[in-house]
């Protein structure tokens, strides 16, 4: 096994993609790696790793989209000014510059101002370095996000990266390539991956018992916002509330709206803990989501095949790579149609137990943390040798 000396940074903390940086970061250090984990307000950060807090020089943090309980402590890059955007810069870079000596690569999370900060500190240094395009990072270029200039600097980083990694095709095909056209061997695929040990079936404990949950019901988890489209999953639920409730759980301005359409046909929980949330997925019957926009990866889905719990959603973008026909319910992209696939599966107990079988197996082939990190392990060796990434 190759020892390493890897910096991961982050614009911040992250939802998904910090997840994601925090996993890697993990896994790469029981690999042996010596793991550099930087970001904003960083607290404990990753276990195992070195970890580094970047002292901004605002208040106002720097994001790809907004998270619902923020509100005015949060600016989304693509919609600063250049100098807004680029004053944030020498910051991140000084936490590189710091540790840049020592390093064999970089990784970069996202198309936004860490991909540039990145690429500055490693041309200075004379080191390696890749990039991980989540879609919400780059996916604002496609609506006219981002002053000109600091499209300019991102674009620039994305093209002079030893390799780019991705989490579905979707991402690579339709968010980067159009915008960013280089070559399919230039990036790897890698998905997220799943916590196994948490997320599994018979993994319930007293939840039911806790939230007072009947035996059979559908999960919508997910901030309460028109973009993440609870709305849709309250409409759907018209045509399945009298074979089971749907329960909501996460919050945001559209939870007393919505709480008034839904009426007796479900609840709302609001916030749960992680834990709290990891056994209401183990525990539902179906899981379920509706975005307005087309999703990148759908984390949330591979949680649920890992749990056992058949996902119904919206198909599209990179969410066909996670649910497939033999675990899973993609329907078209209305409310109608969901709320019809879910009453389909409901009524159909052991099309929902086969696809609960078929479903962990799937999770573990895929989206197993240790497995995923052993390739990204390997990709980053040949990147630090030169080699084909």
């Amino acid at each position: 096994m190759l020892f390493m000396n890897i910096a991961i940074m982050l614009l911040n903390q992250g939802r998904g993609s910090g997840e994601v940086a925090r996993q890697h970061a993990r896994h790469l250090a029981q690999r042996g790696c010596r793991v550099h984990y930087m970001h904003p307000r960083v607290g404990e950060g990753a276990p195992g790793a070195v970890n580094h807090d970047i002292a901004l020089h605002s208040t106002t943090m720097p994001v790809h989209e907004f998270l619902p309980a923020a509100k005015a402590e949060q600016k989304t890059v693509a919609s600063m000014t250049a100098d807004e955007a680029l004053a944030y810069l020498p910051a991140y870079e000084a936490a590189l510059d710091a540790v840049a000596s020592e390093l064999d690569v970089i990784v970069g999370h996202h198309a936004n101002l860490v991909a540039v900060a990145t690429h500055r500190v490693a041309k200075r240094h004379g080191k390696p370095f890749v990039l991980f395009l989540h879609g919400t990072g780059i996916e604002p270029r496609h609506h006219g996000g981002y002053a000109r200039p600091v499209w300019d600097a991102i674009e620039a980083a994305i093209r002079a990266a030893a390799g780019i990694l991705v989490t579905t095709d979707y991402v690579r095909d339709e968010l980067v390539r159009t915008l960013v056209d280089l070559p399919h061997d230039r990036f790897l695929v890698l998905p997220c991956g799943v916590d196994l040990d948490e997320f599994h079936p018979g993994g319930s404990g007293e939840i039911r018992e806790k939230y007072d949950l009947p035996e059979t019901f559908v999960l919508c988890p997910g901030a309460l916002t028109s973009s993440k489209g609870p709305q849709n999953v309250v409409e759907a639920s018209r045509r399945y509330a009298d074979v089971a409730p749907t329960i909501f759980i996460g919050d945001g301005e559209l939870r007393e709206e919505l709480e008034r359409e839904l009426g007796d046909r479900g609840r709302f929980l609001g916030f749960v803990s992680a834990d709290d949330r990891t056994r209401l997925v183990n525990a539902a019957t179906i899981l379920t989501a509706a975005p307005q926009k087309l999703e990148h990866f759908g984390i949330i889905y591979a949680e649920a095949l890992a749990a056992g719990t058949p996902p119904v959603a919206y198909g599209g973008g990179g969410v066909p790579s996670v649910v497939t026909p033999d675990v899973g319910l993609l329907t078209e992209r209305s409310p109608e149609a969901l709320g019809s696939g879910i009453r389909e599966l409901l009524s159909d107990p052991a099309r929902r137990e086969a696809m609960a079988a078929a479903g962990r197996p799937r999770a573990e082939r895929l989206f197993s943390y240790p497995e995923l990190v052993s390739i990204l392990h390997e990709w980053l060796r040949h990147t630090v040798r030169g080699g084909s990434v």
